[in-house]
């Protein structure tokens, strides 16, 4: 099963959270000190929010797959469409391992698509090298076939 993935950045958790339970008449999924999330089956939406972004607004979109098959797909047919692409592979972000990689849209907005391996309790493991950025969506111009992170977390 695909689902769709929305985050936002938020300005006040704790009232954007109050907001979005009565709006989809259930409470998260999981909530932390700086992010919550609903995984909602109708229509299937993995709804995130967090306060780690530089002003509120979409961060980025996606689409969250159970099999790791579909994902290797939607990659292929990425590749094969000549999409800018950023492989990542396992990594880790918002509170979860996970299997992604990201294509950039003509606009510009990120597109993360991911397979969910495990939970974990902090919102990234730190890994050498990495920057201290908003979330997990990729930022900075396209390269070649890759996006050049200017300042992602993962």
């Amino acid at each position: 099963m695909k689902r769709f993935h929305v985050h936002l950045h938020v300005d006040d958790l704790a009232r954007s959270i109050g907001f979005y339970s009565k709006l989809f008449a259930t409470e998260p999924a999981r909530v932390e000190s700086d992010y919550a999330k609903w995984m909602l089956d109708d229509p299937p939406v993995n709804f995130a929010i967090s306060t780690r972004g530089e002003r509120p607004g979409i961060d980025h979109l996606g689409i969250q797959t159970d099999d790791a098959a579909e994902l290797a797909a939607m990659k292929a047919r990425a590749q094969a469409a000549d999409m800018t692409l950023l492989d990542e592979g396992e990594t880790t972000c918002c509170y979860a391992r996970s299997e992604k990689h990201w294509v950039t849209d003509p606009q510009g907005i990120a597109w993360e698509h991911f397979h969910t391996l495990a939970d974990i309790p902090v919102f990234r493991e730190k890994q050498a090298g990495a920057a201290e950025g908003a979330c997990c969506a990729p930022r900075g111009k396209p390269v070649g076939i890759a996006v050049k992170p200017a300042d992602s977390c993962c």
